[in-house]
């Protein structure tokens, strides 16, 4: 059953952030634990400490802190919209958020996505105002094990890191 779900978790980002990655809204188990990526079999927390060689932050203020120390925002494209659970693919009535604090405060170099819809509500709704590129991501839910298992996943999560590098 459909349920009319509003985004309640701030963005993670400061200054220094050099890269935004979006979701399209928290899951029911983020909203849950309110912050991003909670449920225990998503893969987004251990992707990234793989790839940038950290410890898997597991508290909320370890994740931002990574987050925050590897110049990493973190938002979600939606502020609201009707979903079924977590199923991205039964979104509708979506409403954006404003990425503009973001793009106004941080020194953004790219901004990617984590998921499909993810990606197509933000190229309907900001793509065309944002001069950054763009790449759209797979998601790292535990729904898409089987089409990107683990090794698949850092290999198309890679494609960060050039753009965290010191200028």
């Amino acid at each position: 059953m459909k349920s009319i779900v509003e985004h309640t978790i701030p963005p993670i980002y400061n200054k220094n952030s050099k890269i935004l990655i979006l979701g399209s809204i928290p899951s029911p188990k983020s909203r849950e634990q309110a912050f991003y990526y909670a449920h225990p079999q998503n893969r987004f927390w251990p992707v990234l400490s793989a790839l940038l060689r950290c410890d898997l932050p597991k508290t909320n203020q370890e994740k931002t802190d990574f987050l925050l120390e590897n110049r990493i925002a973190l938002w979600d494209v939606l502020k609201s919209c009707s979903i079924e659970g977590a199923d991205d693919s039964s979104i509708s009535e979506p409403a954006m958020n404003d990425l503009t604090p973001i793009l106004q405060t941080a020194k953004l170099r790219a901004v990617f996505t984590t998921g499909g819809k993810a990606a197509s509500f933000y190229r309907s709704a900001w793509l065309p105002t944002i001069s950054l590129p763009f790449i759209p991501l797979p998601s790292t839910s535990p729904a898409n094990r089987g089409r990107y298992p683990m090794e698949r996943l850092l290999d198309e999560y890679r494609v960060i890191l050039p753009f965290l590098q010191e200028s």
